[in-house]
């Protein structure tokens, strides 16, 4: 394994602004972000669970190990990551999961994958492999930097390790139905949220809303009777084909219409725009295929309280380049002091975030 982090720094070493580096797992997610360029570092190499003690809920393991690996051993002791990433592919690698942050219809209820990253080890573009987090060093530039990494898309250096926090798998799930219109379904979900029910997901989508119930039986047993509905039978294939978006929602159709998704208050009325949409996370999440103005979409979003992310391109790649809401003046500084601070060559996945660096 020491030949593979020599390997890491020859490659690092050999980089330059003028010929980048790709950094990549599996590449189940090259889709997401800005259009990757550069030479291949392919992190594969750098794979295998570096420690795992199921009585402490934390689970350390190197980059390129599959995430199918690692949820198996998990699955292996009740346990699981509990904000349910997608994989978008059998490929899908530990550090692709991190670089990507993103997170499934869980995160609502037990927070982002940010929140469950404990430490990180990464290679700067010195070649030097610094600690962070919980394990021996605090960084320098006061930014928490195990969180920062999640969703930079590989753009602060190459990560090598990980440790993160993992959750015990609930008793008994089960799923209820409704028939209603967005509206009545944001409202309902939000006036659920504030009382002790034990809600883990929810979907709204042409007229029904989904929502999963996570626990002991006597709770969810408590909670049906409570929220009435009416049972979802083999419901875990359904929210599987959320978390990974096969669901046909998510099907691109014969015109190929962008997918964006809107971070939105929860309590954000519908919005009136073109297309279909799907609501996740308690009304935070708002999928929508729409071949509406890119800016018409990010204004209706920044008007409502959020933002608004170009996820999927559809038949229209040249849009790569504005994936991402425009960040305000103070953010996008932070931004470039933070590239600059950890990559002032430039040669880690440059253009990933969709800014110019």
């Amino acid at each position: 394994m020491e030949q593979v982090l020599q390997d890491f720094r020859d490659r690092i070493s050999a980089a330059s602004k003028d010929r980048p580096l790709c950094i990549r797992g599996g590449g189940s997610k090259d889709w997401y972000g800005g259009e990757p360029r550069g030479d291949l570092l392919d992190t594969r190499a750098w794979r295998g669970i570096v420690a795992y003690d199921p009585t402490e809920l934390v689970i350390t393991a190197n980059s390129g190990t599959p995430l199918a690996e690692l949820e198996a051993t998990l699955a292996e002791q009740n346990q699981m990551l509990a904000f349910e990433p997608p994989h978008f592919g059998p490929d899908a690698t530990v550090g692709g999961m991190v670089a990507a942050g993103l997170s499934g219809p869980r995160r609502a209820t037990v927070g982002a994958l940010r929140d469950f990253v404990l430490g990180a080890v990464l290679m700067n573009h010195r070649g030097e492999v610094l600690h962070f987090g919980g394990q021996v060093m605090k960084n320098v530039a006061g930014y928490d930097v195990s969180r920062v990494l999640a969703g930079s898309l590989g753009t602060l250096g190459l990560l090598l390790e990980v440790s993160l926090k993992v959750l015990p798998r609930p008793f008994e799930e089960t799923t209820l139905r409704f028939d209603m219109n967005q509206a009545d379904a944001i409202r309902a979900l939000n006036q659920w949220g504030g009382q002790p029910l034990p809600i883990s997901a929810s979907a709204w989508l042409d007229g029904v809303l989904a929502v999963r119930l996570s626990g002991a039986s006597a709770a969810l047993k408590g909670a049906k009777s409570r929220l009435g509905g009416e049972e979802v039978a083999d419901a875990g294939n359904f929210w599987h084909s959320l978390r990974e978006q096969q669901h046909p929602f998510f099907m691109p159709g014969a015109e190929g219409a962008p997918l964006w998704r809107l971070s939105l208050p929860s309590v954000a009325a519908p919005l009136e725009l073109a297309g279909s949409q799907l609501v996740e996370w308690g009304g935070a999440q708002r999928w929508l295929h729409s071949d509406a103005p890119a800016d018409a979409i990010r204004a209706a979003a920044a008007k409502a309280g959020g933002h608004a992310t170009l996820f999927r391109a559809g038949s229209a790649p040249s849009s790569r380049n504005a994936v991402f809401h425009p960040l305000t003046p103070t953010v996008a500084g932070i931004q470039r002091r933070l590239k600059q601070a950890f990559d002032p060559a430039g040669i880690f996945n440059p253009g990933r975030l969709g800014y110019d660096y």
